[in-house]
């Protein structure tokens, strides 16, 4: 009941006006902000924000430099514009601008509201090189699309993060919102204008709101309602597209999870880039307690596009478990502006990478040689990273050099971490414990609601499982030794061997050994980032090497696409001719085209596995 009078108190005040303002303290009313969508100027939003009364002097506004799940400095404050500080007749007060992203305003007791105008990253993302990653970033466009990852709208006040606020948006009439921001405002100054309520301020930026024309489908998943809200530019796609696929791995997610149920609500807002224009092109998701941001091209085919919402969004969901339910003090009390960053991202973003593939492979939706090669694609990827560097201080110092380049590392090497310590937890419970489990565990422990202290963590695992998971972490993930990755494959009946594949002669599958240097009379060249199939090995060529004739012909472009027509009827003994240039010299080959193989790394089952290990393989595969 009384936070109903809050509530409603809070909107009454939103509307009173000047000097007859009633004065509240802040520590007892909501910050009441206003963002208007409808008046859009040069591409920005006006955003109004009155705290109440304050009894100091100075005031500190700020606007977050990092946000929870990025992991990167991204200076939100930058894209504010037009700074105002108000008394309550509606005269400017002085402040002083501290930084990027704090103002320092005098005269706090007389201060009624700060007023400023806020431009969005998508349209820019182009023009910097250190642009916001297009998940965590804002969409301005008037009258069609806003997306409002609020961290970029919405600030606070040095030492009020923990107060209510009411939030109110004047809004285009045919667009919607989709959030889970909680919407009990009764009271609205008219119908154009929405209302939402948060308990603190880490609930408003942990709320994104899209807004669009109707594009939406909820459906319920074991007692969780999950609305997918869709913004195609060039309305090629609609919710109903993507809706069955969806329905489907979420009900793979949740069986998967069983019990774990830390939210009711789930809500994916899907944003569909225009290439053609500047707009995002920062692709992939954003995680949030109870929500995610998607983007991604519109210019993807309806196949690309549900595996690419498959892979990412399975990622997002699984963040319900970590960190929604298991987290350190430093995400419950996050500081949007100097945060002190935890050590555990093996878990935050290594645990949802490897439940996000396993869940798959566990509830059918890939094969084992599937899961198998995606292990492999990480082990590769894991590699361009630095490999002899402690996880947990590469964590704590993500946001400083050198450790911010590996931070990716966190989805290929903290999702292996993770793999090798559910084999490990199988192996020494007979099948019966995995990491799943452990997360259930450390989730009735602390909860939504409850942190962790974060150098405590590791012993309260290794407390609750063997002490082969402390000499593992103090090893691999405290420590800085590589992971010999084989070694738990083989606990499991599996190794890696190299194997021969076959593929084309001038395309492996759908990537090309060649690659066109537009700067230089557009000549065509063998690529050196990719390892080359036989028939370039055959005929002594390699990367880098310049394509001059082949068969006779001067080779460009145009000429090479007949050519490479011609080689899909080639057989074995087919014979081609060929001048290269190497490094200013023009070297010729010739020789029979042979059947094009590459070598491919897989992991296979091992010979004469005896049953335990077998047992042990299908509780991690299959349990």
């Amino acid at each position: 009941m009384r936070k109903y009078f809050l509530i409603i108190s809070c909107s009454i005040l939103l509307y009173a006006c000047g000097a007859g303002k009633q004065l509240v303290s802040i520590e007892k009313s909501a910050v009441i902000t206003s963002i208007d969508l409808v008046n859009v100027v040069d591409d920005k939003v006006q955003v109004s924000m009155d705290p109440g009364a304050f009894s100091t002097e100075t005031v500190i506004f700020r606007i977050p430099k990092t946000v929870p799940g990025t992991y990167s400095t991204d200076n939100y404050g930058k894209y504010v514009q037009d700074f105002e500080a108000l008394d309550y007749k509606g005269n400017a007060l002085s402040f002083t601008k501290l930084d990027e992203n704090s103002w320092s305003v005098s005269n706090g007791t007389q201060l009624d509201k700060v007023r400023y105008w806020v431009n969005d990253t998508y349209d820019t993302e182009n023009e910097v090189d250190d642009a916001v990653f297009s998940p965590a970033g804002t969409n301005i466009e008037k009258d069609s699309n806003f997306m409002l990852n609020l961290h970029g709208f919405v600030g606070y006040f040095d030492g009020f993060k923990e107060v209510p606020y009411a939030i109110q948006i004047k809004k285009p009439a045919d667009l919607i919102a989709t959030t889970t921001l909680s919407d009990q405002i009764d009271r609205k100054p008219d119908p154009l204008w929405d209302a939402f309520f948060a308990n603190r301020y880490f609930e408003v930026i942990d709320n994104p709101i899209m807004y669009a024309k109707p594009n939406t489908e909820s459906f319920e998943i074991n007692g969780i309602t999950v609305t997918l809200s869709l913004f195609s530019p060039n309305d090629v796609y609609k919710a109903s597209d993507l809706k069955s696929r969806m329905l489907n791995m979420m009900e793979a997610q949740k069986k998967f999870l069983g019990e774990v149920d830390s939210t009711k609500e789930y809500n994916i807002l899907l944003y569909l880039s225009d290439v053609n224009k500047p707009d995002a092109h920062g692709f992939g998701a954003l995680e949030h307690h109870t929500s995610t941001v998607v983007v991604l091209p519109e210019a993807m085919d309806i196949g690309r596009l549900e595996q690419a919402m498959v892979d990412v969004v399975s990622h997002e969901f699984f963040h319900i478990v970590t960190p929604l339910s298991v987290h350190s003090k430093e995400i419950q009390y996050f500081d949007f502006n100097d945060p002190q960053m935890s050590q555990h991202l093996w878990m935050y973003e290594g645990t949802t990478e490897y439940f996000a593939n396993l869940f798959q492979i566990q509830q059918e939706l890939i094969t084992e040689d599937e899961f198998y090669e995606r292990i492999l694609t990480k082990i590769g990827n894991a590699s361009f990273y630095d490999d002899n560097m402690s996880f947990t201080v590469m964590s704590e110092n993500i946001l400083e050099q050198p450790y911010e380049p590996n931070y990716a590392n966190v989805y290929e090497k903290g999702a292996l971490i993770n793999m090798c310590l559910d084999i490990i937890l199988r192996e020494e419970s007979n099948g019966q414990k995995g990491m799943l489990w452990l997360m259930k565990e450390l989730s009735k422990k602390y909860g939504t609601d409850v942190p962790f202290e974060d150098e405590v963590l590791f012993d309260e695992i290794v407390a609750m499982t063997y002490p082969e998971v402390d000499t593992f972490f103090k090893k691999h993930v405290i420590g800085n030794t590589p992971i010999d990755y084989d070694l738990y494959f083989e606990k499991v009946g599996l190794a890696t061997k190299d194997v021969q594949e076959p593929t084309g002669y001038f395309f492996d599958g759908q990537v090309p050994y060649m690659d066109v240097d537009v700067q230089n009379d557009s000549v065509v060249f063998i690529r050196e980032n990719i390892e080359l199939n036989s028939f370039f090995n055959d005929l002594r060529l390699q990367g880098g090497d310049i394509f001059r004739v082949i068969n006779g012909k001067e080779i460009n472009l145009e000429t090479l696409r007949p050519i490479i027509g011609e080689s899909f009827s080639w057989t074995p003994e087919t014979v081609v001719s060929m001048t290269v240039e190497r490094d200013g010299e023009m070297i010729s080959v010739e020789g029979p085209v042979g059947k094009p193989v590459k070598k491919v790394k897989k992991i296979v089952p091992l010979e004469n596995v005896d049953q335990k290990t077998l047992n042990l393989r299908n509780a991690w595969l299959k349990d």
